[in-house]
């Protein structure tokens, strides 16, 4: 008896210890699983020469063959016989390497975190279903899938995704989904147009319109418009002051009374990710050494890995362009092909608004808008939670869209989502973006990509474009709501109809320039017009944006003779313009007169830090000491200035702080300004006190982290850009790169933002291309082709980019050739 009974109890211990390495448990992964000789993760290991070998794959739903050369690079260039089999292809490759990346994004946008990693996720879900990602995501894809064309697009990439995904096993499945124990789901066309809904929110999905309602209430009108001016002093913007526009303006709608005898302080107003950016530019055929126009892009955005593009040329009749691609979308996103090339930043234009709404009652069933009560929309989201009962989550919309948080409640977003407000945003709106790629893969001249970009809706870019017929232009384009000026710098009137979006600035009337007097054009997501522009797109373009667009368009202006290698060293260019304005005279106040401070011993660590501060040309390379002082000492001094009166610890307000270019103009003239003093302490601060007061935090701060001032001080320690995993797993990403650059610098690599595809193209009669990602073509951390272009990418340097003209040219870095069969 006694040996059954521990042959049983053997015989549970099993079951429960299978069981639990099998099962996953919280954030612990599925040991057994994972570490399965036979389905783990070591079954995700690459064979170093897998794509370089010549082979045939039947894949069905094929029309006809496609070839596919791969690289030495790993970049596919396809090579189909019509559109179908282009795009079914795109979306088998780029899920054979990109599959997780690119499924668990759509998770994201969808608001699905949950079902995959459980409740600790469940307000970040809350979050993106109530801002109405998968909202704006159903509305773009009807529209899109109208259209005959784009519809065999989606259709064709998604069946393509589902083919490779069909393939794999519990073996082969990638890495992260044996990690967080799922499996992937087929793919359809609304995948894709979440993403693009979630790279809308990445650049166009925040506001200040609270953080502007509160200061507005604390201080009044005349300090706002003080210390924030709807045109900054300094500005250098896309679209040059006095270009004669082409077209005649709308009427512009009336400013309601209301809001402008509140800007007049008559009543009272209503209830009250900086470093993302990106440069692109392009030199006319007369200033460069080619005779042809050349054009650079370095769109800035968070460093992960996998990578966020992905590079691939795509070749049948009517097209043939080489660019990058997001994975999980088709077409190349930016790019070129014979005849023109294209890149993009962001816009920043005002595109989200707040609406004050007034409810009945406490039902919040209905809301008064021009003069009745009209219905509130009632929309139950089901929310799956692994482990737990799914919860369901009722989002309220109105007219204007939704309301994000309906009673009071913790934002996901701090600062800028009020409660009980409705959100009016564009992205929530249809537009057909897929158009607008398919168009710019297939342009051949300055009239095809207008027309390319007449259907784009969201995010707003900066679309430059150069071409082999030797023209040159930028379009700041989207869809921009018709607007009265700074309609939406404040929370609006949600019961006046006045206050609504009175439609939209048609399309052909956005800004832009072609072929300008000076010979280039570009963008630093500074302000896309001067104030001679008949519309208005937004009061505030972020800081930093004028050091980049000003530093670029100094060296293009003085360029000659260029070649595709200048505008390479000019997106590694590392000089700060704001340092260089401001430290003589941060220096000047720190040796001045004491004015009831400490001056600075001559032999103090502070005096030692000012002599290394006297010798800097202000370039932010990577082992500069001087660099690193900076960032403390300005930083410093801009939260002793305005932390007192805009700070939410001191004020109990979110309120955001006057912008770079109006703490310049304080520092350099208005040294007596009541805005020095700190108002929480009793004596009166000067601004030499708190220069050295900020010099002294920044020398302290760096002796205590690197001891005396020496090599470790270098800027590289201090930013330490990092290169993450996703799910920044530790051991799959890079810590600490050493490079330079900087929020605010041409070359705008920081701590965890930075070039997140440097392209320059050069025209002609043959085009030549260059370009680099940080990172790799493969999301596989078991492949050689993870990482293996950060280092190229870490020393500023770029890849020659294989554009072929056929599937049988010949180039000695061409590695595999594969055919692909139904």
């Amino acid at each position: 008896m006694l040996h059954w009974i521990k042959a049983l109890l053997a015989l549970l211990a099993t079951v429960a210890l299978t069981w639990t390495l099998n099962t996953k448990h919280g954030d612990l992964p599925p040991f057994g699983k994972l570490l399965s000789p036979f389905r783990g993760f070591w079954q995700n290991g690459e064979v170093a020469d897998a794509f370089a070998a010549h082979q045939t794959l039947q894949l069905p739903g094929l029309q006809a063959p496609v070839q596919v050369r791969y690289d030495d690079k790993r970049v596919p260039h396809v090579f189909a016989q019509n559109d179908h089999d282009l795009y079914y292809t795109q979306g088998y490759l780029t899920a054979q390497d990109r599959l997780w990346q690119m499924d668990f994004i759509t998770h994201v946008a969808a608001g699905r975190l949950a079902e995959i990693v459980g409740p600790g996720r469940l307000e970040t879900d809350r979050f993106f279903r109530r801002m109405g990602l998968a909202y704006g995501a159903r509305h773009s894809l009807d529209s899109a899938m109208t259209d005959p064309t784009t519809r065999t697009v989606l259709m064709s990439y998604s069946d393509g995704v589902n083919a490779y995904i069909n393939t794999l096993t519990p073996s082969t499945i990638p890495f992260e989904y044996k990690l967080l124990d799922y499996a992937p789901e087929p793919w359809e066309p609304l995948k894709c147009a979440l993403i693009l809904k979630y790279m809308a929110f990445d650049l166009s999905g925040r506001s200040d319109d609270l953080r502007m309602s509160n200061a507005l209430a604390k201080y009044g009108p005349a300090v706002v418009k003080d210390l924030f001016p709807d045109y900054p002093v300094q500005e250098d913007p896309i679209v040059p002051v006095g270009t004669p526009l082409d077209f005649t303006p709308l009427p512009v709608p009336a400013t309601p009374p209301s809001f402008a005898a509140a800007m007049s302080g008559l009543v009272p107003q209503h209830e009250p990710d900086p470093e993302l950016g990106s440069n692109n530019f392009a030199v006319s055929a007369a200033k460069s050494a080619t005779g042809y126009p050349l054009l650079a892009n370095d769109p800035h955005l968070q460093l992960n890995l996998p990578s966020i593009w992905y590079q691939i040329q795509l070749a049948a009749p009517g097209v043939n362009v080489y660019g990058v691609s997001i994975p999980g979308v088709p077409f190349a996103i930016i790019g070129f092909n014979e005849q023109v090339a294209w890149g993009v930043t962001n816009v920043a234009a005002d595109v989200v608004d707040w609406y004050q709404l007034k409810f009945k009652d406490n039902t919040r069933r209905e809301y008064w808008h021009d003069g009745r009560w009209k219905p509130v929309s009632r929309v139950v989201e089901r929310i799956k939670v692994r482990g737990q009962p799914d919860r369901l989550d009722t989002v309220l919309y109105t007219h204007h869209g939704p309301i994000v948080y309906d009673k009071p409640e913790k934002p996901f977003l701090p600062g800028q989502v009020p409660v009980a407000h409705a959100m009016r945003w564009t992205a929530h709106d249809a537009a057909n973006e897929f158009q607008t790629f398919y168009r710019l893969n297939r342009a051949r001249n300055y009239q095809d990509y207008t027309t390319a970009l007449s259907t784009y809706g969201t995010p707003a870019q900066n679309f430059i474009f150069a071409s082999a017929d030797k023209d040159i232009a930028i379009w700041p384009n989207g869809r921009f709501p018709l607007k009265w000026r700074d309609q939406g710098k404040f929370i609006l009137d949600g019961t006046d109809p006045a206050y609504d979006w009175q439609g939209w600035i048609p399309a052909a009337q956005n800004p832009h320039v072609k072929n300008p007097p000076r010979q280039f054009v570009s963008s630093a997501n500074q302000f896309s017009t001067g104030p001679d522009y008949p519309y208005y797109l937004n009061w505030n373009y972020g800081d930093g944006t004028y050091d980049r667009s000003h530093r670029i368009n100094t060296r293009l202006a003085r360029m000659t003779q260029a070649t595709p290698d200048s505008l390479r060293m000019l997106q590694n260019d590392n000089l700060n313009l704001t340092a260089q304005l401001l430290m003589p005279r941060l220096l000047e106040l720190a040796a001045g007169p004491a004015n009831g401070d400490t001056l600075v011993a001559t032999t103090s660590p502070d005096a030692q830090v000012l002599v290394e501060m006297r010798r800097w040309n202000c370039q932010y390379n990577a082992d500069a000491l001087a660099p690193s002082v900076y960032d403390l000492w300005y930083n410093d001094l801009v939260r002793r200035i305005w932390g007192d009166d805009f700070g939410p610890k001191a004020t109990g307000l979110e309120m955001r702080y006057p912008a770079r270019d109006r703490t310049k103009q304080l520092l350099l003239h208005e040294e007596n300004s009541s805005w020095i003093d700190d108002r929480r302490t009793p004596q009166r601060e000067t601004l030499p006190q708190l220069v050295r007061r900020s010099l002294r935090f920044a020398t302290d701060s760096l002796t205590r982290k690197y001891g005396p001032l020496g090599p470790k001080w270098a800027w590289k320690n201090q930013k330490s850009t990092d290169v993450l995993h996703l799910l920044q797993l530790p051991g799959f990403g890079h810590m600490d790169l050493d490079c330079g650059g900087g929020a605010g610098i041409v070359n705008a690599t920081s701590e965890r933002n930075g070039p997140s595809w440097r392209m320059v193209v050069a025209l002609g009669p043959q085009v030549r291309a260059y370009g680099v990602f940080p990172g790799g073509q493969s999301g596989n951390p078991g492949s050689a082709a993870y990482d293996d272009m950060l280092e190229t990418w870490r020393v500023g340097q770029l890849n020659e980019l294989i554009f072929l003209r056929s599937p049988t040219e010949a180039n000695p870095r061409l590695r595999g050739n594969w055919t692909l069969a139904k």
